[in-house]
């Protein structure tokens, strides 16, 4: 069995060209899924596996008050792998074919209010960190890329005459973002005037390097935004990936096209991107009721 999902493993990281973290969720899934099955039924090989013990896998997840959407995430792994055998004809059968994902309802992404960005933005800049993590999150907001997209950038990613930044999303699939005049400004001083003292003798064409000089790391970043949005008394709870939402969902509200939101994510698909249209309705219908002299008895 472990011989079979590192063979599944191989294939979608080379024939497929997904992500480190969705390889990596695979793996972990079918791992979890492979270890289950051997302890629970002595079940060491693909072909030998039922409908039956599919279900009493999910069944002790459930048991284990994992989430729905987890429990969803799994059976994509599942499904996807005994789909792989079969097409590969390591197996004469797919056991997971009439396995049901569980509906899921849209979780609406959590946004920051505008406010609540300029706050965010508006910490002292004393040292040479201060300007890498104002540069740092003046991208995230500035651009909607992903976190991974933010340290993976290279000094030849950044265009500073043509003020846009190229970056690689899932399936490394290349896009070119504008910046606005802001963090163009913030990510050429960064570069210019305080990246060489971070660089502590190290060669790297990292743009946004750590402590240590060598490229910072999504954990690193995370813990410092944390701490900026502390010390800058922002309560709601948010990540990285809330100013991706927050990106997307300003512009929206702005008056930006569906579709450019879309180009600037790097979505494949529109309906990705229709989210945010559910965001901003939300959010006018909350001004709605907070507001409309007449949208609460009593008021």
């Amino acid at each position: 069995m472990k011989y079979a999902i590192l063979e599944y493993i191989n294939y979608i990281k080379i024939e497929k060209n997904l992500s480190n973290n969705t390889i990596n969720s695979y793996q972990f899934d079918l791992t979890q899924y492979s270890d289950h099955l051997s302890k629970k039924h002595g079940l060491n090989e693909p072909e030998n596996i039922k409908k039956e013990h599919i279900r009493e896998y999910l069944g002790t997840l459930r048991n284990n008050n994992y989430a729905d959407r987890s429990i969803a995430r799994k059976i994509t792994a599942i499904k996807n792998f005994h789909n792989y055998l079969l097409k590969e004809k390591l197996t004469n059968i797919d056991p997971s074919q009439d396995i049901a994902t569980p509906k899921l309802r849209k979780k609406l992404p959590k946004v920051l209010s505008i406010e609540e960005v300029d706050k965010l933005l508006n910490f002292p800049l004393t040292t040479a960190f201060d300007h890498r993590n104002r540069a740092m999150i003046e991208l995230l907001y500035g651009t909607g890329i992903r976190v991974s997209e933010l340290i993976n950038l290279k000094i030849t990613d950044f265009n500073q005459e043509m003020a846009v930044i190229r970056c690689f999303g899932k399936g490394k699939k290349e896009r070119i973002i504008p910046l606005n005049d802001i963090a163009l400004k913030m990510v050429i001083d960064y570069i210019e005037i305080y990246r060489p003292s971070l660089l502590k003798g190290y060669f790297t064409d990292s743009i946004f390097l750590n402590n240590h000089g060598k490229q910072m790391t999504r954990q690193g970043f995370f813990l410092i935004l944390k701490q900026i949005a502390k010390q800058q008394n922002i309560t709601t709870d948010f990540s990285p990936h809330t100013l991706r939402h927050s990106f997307a969902t300003h512009l929206l509200s702005g008056g930006a096209d569906l579709r450019s939101i879309q180009e600037l994510l790097g979505h494949s698909d529109i309906s990705t991107t229709q989210i945010y249209t559910h965001i901003s309705n939300q959010q006018l219908k909350n001004n709605y009721q907070d507001f409309h002299p007449r949208s609460k008895e009593n008021k």
